[in-house]
């Protein structure tokens, strides 16, 4: 890596190598079990590599055998029969989802060993996910007496459609990762030990395309589901201008008409 970056707590960091960023969760005494010092971490990390012009991909992993556990348990005890308007489900583990939806370049889960409850609502806003085949994948809440509500009731739906939602949150199993890659919950399923050398062949990918390009298209998606057909067409045609004042865009036109490699310059 070219550089390592600690984040405020200690529980995360942030490893740069070119033009790719990984976000590692790193509390591995706890299997990375999610906790307010974690999100806190969690939410500075994305921040940060968003606003970093050189970044053009980011990962998310664990430090260990596992990405996540999911949320610590200690923690979640502590909210019962109390009002959770406070809470870090009902604001900061909302602003880390945001975050990681919001960031302006693509975004790689990497889910490997274990991403149970919590850790499954923290990879549905990522652009891609890519999970390794003996993983524990999935939202076990409703087994617990309560129900996944860090995203899974809306969130997975639009990934997966709503019948195969429901089976996914009111069974509480986990989802064999095969049937996750064939209901396109994930892109790739490798074997064990394979799924972050696999994500970072997929971020070096990513990286090599124009970078202004991929930021614009991200917004353009993000956006498809909130307007309605017409006005996502009308700002897919607006962003799409702002892309052609660019540098990038006259480079990438340049380059394959010269029969060559574009070399962009977010410009």
């Amino acid at each position: 890596m070219d550089t390592s970056t600690e984040m405020d707590n200690g529980l995360a960091r942030i490893d740069r190598d070119g033009y790719r960023g990984e976000v590692v969760i790193q509390r591995p005494e706890k299997r990375n079990a999610m906790n307010e010092d974690l999100l806190r971490d969690l939410l500075q990390a994305f921040r940060t590599l968003d606003e970093d012009d050189e970044i053009r991909a980011v990962i998310l992993r664990g430090e260990g055998p596992v990405l996540s556990a999911g949320m610590d348990l200690e923690m979640m005890r502590g909210l019962a029969g109390e009002s959770t308007d406070e809470s870090v489900t009902d604001s900061l583990f909302p602003d880390v989802l945001a975050a990681i939806e919001d960031c302006s370049v693509p975004t790689i889960a990497a889910i490997h060993g274990a991403a149970p409850a919590g850790a499954f609502e923290l990879t549905l806003p990522f652009d891609f996910r890519i999970i390794d085949s003996e993983a524990n994948y999935g939202v076990v809440e409703v087994k617990l007496g309560t129900f996944p509500h860090g995203g899974a009731t809306q969130r997975l739906p639009r990934l997966v459609g709503l019948a195969k939602a429901k089976e996914i949150v009111l069974t509480g199993e986990y989802v064999d990762p095969a049937e996750a890659a064939e209901a396109g919950l994930v892109r790739e399923v490798v074997d064990p030990g394979e799924v972050v050398d696999t994500a970072r062949e997929l971020a070096e990918d990513l990286a090599a395309n124009g970078p202004i390009g991929m930021r614009m298209a991200k917004r353009a998606l993000n956006a498809a589901a909130e307007m309605p057909l017409e006005e996502g067409l009308a700002f897919e045609r607006a962003l799409a201008k702002e892309t052609y004042r660019t540098d990038d865009y006259r480079e990438g036109v340049e380059a394959r008409l010269e029969g060559r490699e574009p070399e962009f310059r977010n410009e």
